[in-house]
């Protein structure tokens, strides 16, 4: 028996029992031993029975006596019948219609039932129980009852834990399935345990890390987290395991960055930027050379100085010999699109090495189509007068600017034709959705990428887009999410960050307001009032339409298609309602914004596809429906969507939940200064867990409840670097090798 033996060569399983492994991913001893623990306690109704009462859903485990067959009452129903003993006493058990049950169990025979406790002439029995044989009778199944560990805690959290006499921890807790249960896990990995499967286990963290931390080594901690004899046995495990995969994770980013690091790229070295430092108060001209100051002045605004930092950083990367890997955050309105423009004169601008002619290219890669095309008229904006052209490509067409008929507009293009000239070099810009990454895309010298939205894009999908030349082009990843830092260093641990943490001189804090349902009134006045001025308003929806009435599941919450009926029939007949969602064909949805832009809409009532790429500085009030359904990072950037200019803007969290707790989050929309601290704030509050995506982010549970802890990341952060500084290709540490590449393997399937 070795780590990667089988589960079903091992051990006798029946169907169910596969299936439900192979739904929760375990196949070998290594996963089944890898399946921690979610929490510590009794199990779930599990009670003695002196403690039993009527109407009580009952788990009790014991052994079954006095077993028979009998007709049951006048009815001469014929059912089996008999007691179940445990030290605190016995109870009547019986099936109905299920005789043959009396044979298939044996007098004194071990078992666990689980069923209804019901009363006749005030004498107690459970009434069609469900029945299994066990070995033993499980630790902490007997005693006194008590409470269940919460589910979702932190690493290094007493909530994990149902005490029993203050030190002892309770029988371990398994995420189940459908025909597999956690008595189950409990007593196949201790059978693991006493056939000595740790002995051939080797550490993939070196001895020194451990010391150095004070964390237990990997086999004493599979023995900790599964079966501990104190609380802080289990912790000391959970924090090892969670150290070790946020460690693994960081390897494998840090031999990205280094082996991003170590090809050849661009060299652009376009100007020498004021030193930052110099950056408070400092005067606006001669900042990054005559060239680009000159650019830079196209713009109507004076950059801020997050935003000044975040170019003189890219500029100087640029000049590297290596290519750039940056992520910018900065929240929806904060100058991303500013910075990516500036950065990408100084590219396309400059010419390949060697020569006197052509240009480096640059590809921008939007979310949407909506953005894409919002951008592509932006970069017209920026570049039209100085004789670059810019190219748009997504899945309903193809752009160009200029046109050979205006050289100041653009002209549809067929896609042979624009890929003819982004492959010979004649378009330096070219933006586009995921049609960007199409092998039929080929760029002549592609030394610039720029990805908005990071998170939406698979890792994969970035690379394929950075990595089809020789020569590896500058990557700079953007995003509005707000991401806490722990996280950001961890998934985006091959990335440089750099933060836009201030808005744009003359914008105005959006006004927030959580308004319950007797406060809508007022709010409508405000929105009105807003309108009145000429302004634009969006209401946002959880559904596109009204559930089936008949379905009792269904969510009765707002949908787009019945709240744009009601809004123009109950509350603003006067104006002009439009809708938009997902199912709407993307030019569909392009034709609605145009219409939005040029004024032709004043309310647009939408699902929560305006989170990404729609810029409508005359928009100022916001209502989102339903907002308990929504995370507060998608509620941030949805309310970014009104401070897109120097009007006061205001956003309406509408929530019909009764739940304070629901209120209080909600509420941090209203006390946070801007996302970075919501998304601590949210982090701290509802735990990593609930943060979208760790699926795509590739992190368990245990690993993502470690990104609470900032010195952990650090410290793994560090020691991972360390490692590929010294050993990038792991040949010193053989251990650590082998659970990458376990780790590649998992992800590729």
């Amino acid at each position: 028996m070795t780590l990667d033996s089988k589960i079903e060569d091992l051990f006798r399983l029946q169907q169910p029992q596969k299936n439900a492994l192979k739904k929760l991913g375990i196949k070998t001893i290594e996963d089944i031993l890898y399946h921690f623990p979610t929490r510590y306690g009794e199990l779930s109704q599990t009670k003695n029975i002196l403690s039993l009462k009527e109407g009580d859903k009952a788990e009790v485990y014991g052994e079954i006596k006095k077993l028979k067959t009998s007709k049951a009452y006048r009815k001469k129903i014929p059912m089996a019948e008999g007691e179940l003993v445990d030290h605190s006493g016995k109870i009547k058990i019986v099936w109905f219609n299920q005789p043959y049950i009396a044979k298939m169990y044996s007098n004194d025979s071990l078992v666990k039932i689980e069923g209804k406790v019901t009363s006749r002439n005030g004498v107690l029995y459970i009434s069609n129980p469900d029945i299994k044989s066990i070995n033993e009778i499980p630790r902490g199944a007997a005693p006194t009852p008590g409470g269940i560990g919460v589910p979702t805690a932190s690493v290094g959290s007493d909530s994990l834990f149902n005490l029993g006499d203050g030190s002892d921890v309770s029988l371990p807790i398994y995420a189940e399935s459908r025909g597999i249960s956690s008595m189950w896990f409990y007593h196949n990995i201790q059978k693991l345990f006493g056939q000595k499967i740790l002995d051939e286990i080797e550490d993939p963290i070196p001895e020194s890390i451990l010391k150095k931390y004070k964390l237990p080594k990997l086999q004493t901690a599979f023995v900790w987290i599964h079966s501990p004899k104190t609380k802080d046995d289990a912790l000391s495990a959970r924090k090892r395991f969670a150290f070790q995969e946020i460690f693994l994770i960081q390897i494998q980013k840090q031999q990205d960055k280094k082996k991003y690091q170590s090809q050849p790229s661009f060299k652009i070295n376009k100007t020498t930027p004021t030193p930052q430092k110099k950056w408070v108060g400092a005067p606006t001209t001669s900042v990054w050379g005559k060239e680009i100051d000159e650019f830079a002045k196209k713009f109507p605004f004076e950059p801020t100085a997050s935003q000044k930092k975040s170019i003189d950083t890219i500029l100087e990367d640029f000049k590297k010999p290596f290519a750039m890997s940056r992520l910018l955050e900065g929240d929806v309105g904060s100058g991303k699109t500013y910075v990516a423009a500036v950065t990408s004169y100084a590219v396309v601008t400059t010419s390949p090495d060697n020569k006197d002619f052509g240009a480096l290219q640059t590809a921008y890669m939007a979310p949407t189509e909506i953005l894409a095309n919002q951008l592509f008229e932006s970069f017209i904006e920026y570049f039209k007068d100085i004789n670059i052209q810019v190219g748009l490509i997504t899945s309903s067409g193809c752009k160009k600017f200029p046109s050979k008929v205006s050289g100041d507009k653009w002209t549809n293009i067929s896609k042979a034709q624009l890929l003819k000239w982004v492959e010979e070099g004649t378009i330096p810009i070219l933006i586009g959705t995921h049609s960007l990454i199409q092998k039929t895309v080929k760029f002549k010298n592609l030394a610039y990428v720029i990805i908005d939205e990071q998170h939406r894009f698979g890792t994969n999908q970035r690379r394929i887009l950075v990595r089809k030349d020789q020569m590896l082009p500058h990557l700079l990843s953007m995003t509005a999410t707000p991401i806490p830092r722990t996280l950001a260093l961890t998934i985006y641990g091959d990335l440089d960050l750099s933060l836009l943490d201030e808005m744009p001189k003359g914008r105005k804090q959006v006004i927030t307001e959580i308004v319950r349902p007797d406060k809508r009134a007022s709010a409508y006045e405000t929105v009105q009032g807003e309108l009145k001025k000429g302004h634009q308003v969006y209401v946002i929806c959880p559904r596109i339409d009204e559930p089936d009435p008949e379905k009792e599941h269904a969510l009765r919450v707002k949908s787009v298609t019945a709240e744009a009926k009601r809004l123009k029939a109950e509350v603003f007949p006067e104006y002009e309602i439009e809708i938009m969602h997902g199912k709407m064909k993307p030019k569909e949805k392009e034709e609605t914004m145009k219409r939005l832009e040029q004024g032709e809409i004043d309310i647009l009532v939408s699902t929560s596809v305006v989170e990404v790429g729609v810029n409508i500085p005359n928009a100022t009030s916001i209502i989102i429906e339903g907002a308990e359904r929504f995370g507060l990072a998608q509620l941030h950037q949805l309310r970014g969507r009104v401070i897109r200019s120097t009007h006061q803007s205001y956003a309406f969290i509408f929530s019909d939940t009764k739940a304070e707790r629901t209120i209080e989050r909600l509420s941090a929309l209203k006390k946070a200064k801007n996302g970075f601290e919501l998304a601590e704030y949210d982090l701290e509050f509802r735990g990593a867990g609930d943060l979208a995506g760790k699926k795509q982010w590739g992190i368990t549970d245990l690993g993502m409840e470690a990104i609470r802890n900032l010195k952990m990341v650090e410290a793994a952060r560090t020691e991972a670097t360390k490692i590929i500084g010294t050993d990038f290709d792991l040949k010193n540490h053989p251990q650590i090798r082998t659970q990458i590449e376990k780790r590649n393997e998992i992800h590729l399937e």
